[in-house]
């Protein structure tokens, strides 16, 4: 397959898509990296067009990134790769899979209803359950349901005057009218990222907060460290990433007192923790994985 027309989807000049756009280019001497912003569907043509690259005559396509950040608007641009999807084109993962996990609540509502143990969590427009929520939690973490990194989050304390806290809700209410409200957890300090390709095990890294963030996310000055769980850990990811049938995926997992708990299946995974915790090229891997579906 060395003469395949690979797309990689994803943010140009970002790290995480141009290091799979050169993995794909190393093996197969073809680099296209594909901005979806700059797509434009012509449904009377069947043509979904990248500058003057029809995406719908390619072999396949891997969507490292769909946009800068997540919003309502990175859903339609998943369906619009279902155009070229459904022209034949194999795509890397497949959008459906994708869009379940974009939206927080999708995601969140997949693991809980096959018995994955998340944090409790209650999903409200109703400022006077949000705020019932934060009482029962003692320590809430309100989040939007498109985001990464930590990104809009934030966290309500019970011990604050009920005004304040009713204060608080309604400025995360005027962004977010549907909240999605998590009972913070006291981690150790990390959390962890268990890596997926084809549903089977890579490896493990941690990332650890820093001394002044509540969250242990890179964007908020954590870093990567490595970190070997047990073998319990292992299967309930396995078991949570199944859910999604991703072809490659990182599970963010904790380790609490009361046993492992799962936060969320990613949409794309992370090669670079990959690398920087678990000594692994993702990007290399996947493309590889690639190109050995397309031979089949």
């Amino acid at each position: 397959m060395a003469e395949s027309r690979i797309g990689v989807v994803g943010i140009p000049g970002k790290w995480s898509t141009e290091i799979l756009a050169d993995a794909v280019e190393e093996r197969t001497g073809y680099r296209l990296v594909i901005d979806m912003n700059e797509v434009c569907l012509d449904l009377e043509r069947q043509r979904l067009m990248f500058q003057d690259v029809d995406l719908c005559r390619l072999d396949a396509l891997i969507i490292k990134k769909i946009s800068a950040s997540y919003s309502p608007a990175t859903l339609d641009r998943l369906e619009l790769l279902r155009v070229a999807e459904q022209a034949g084109v194999r795509v890397f993962s497949r959008p459906l899979n994708i869009l379940r996990l974009i939206d927080r609540l999708s995601c969140t509502v997949t693991l809980r209803n096959a018995g994955i143990p998340m944090p409790a969590t209650r999903v409200t427009g109703d400022v006077g359950a949000a705020l019932t929520a934060v009482q029962d939690f003692g320590s809430a973490v309100f989040k939007p349901l498109y985001s990464t990194k930590a990104r809009g989050m934030c966290v309500i304390d019970a011990g604050r005057d009920r005004r304040e806290i009713e204060r608080q809700i309604r400025a995360f209410q005027a962004e977010n009218p549907v909240m999605y409200i998590q009972q913070k957890i006291d981690l150790p300090g990390r959390d962890l990222g268990l890596v997926f390709l084809d549903g089977e095990y890579l490896g493990s890294y941690a990332r650890v907060s820093s001394d002044a963030a509540w969250n242990t996310t890179i964007h908020s000055g954590g870093r990567y460290a490595a970190h070997t769980p047990a073998a319990a850990v292992v299967e309930l990811a396995r078991h949570a990433q199944a859910l999604f049938d991703m072809d490659f995926t990182t599970v963010d997992v904790a380790e609490t007192d009361t046993g492992p708990i799962v936060f969320e299946v990613s949409a794309f995974g992370g090669f670079r923790g990959a690398r920087d915790g678990i000594g692994i090229d993702a990007a290399g891997l996947y493309a590889e994985y690639v190109l050995r579906q397309l031979s089949v």
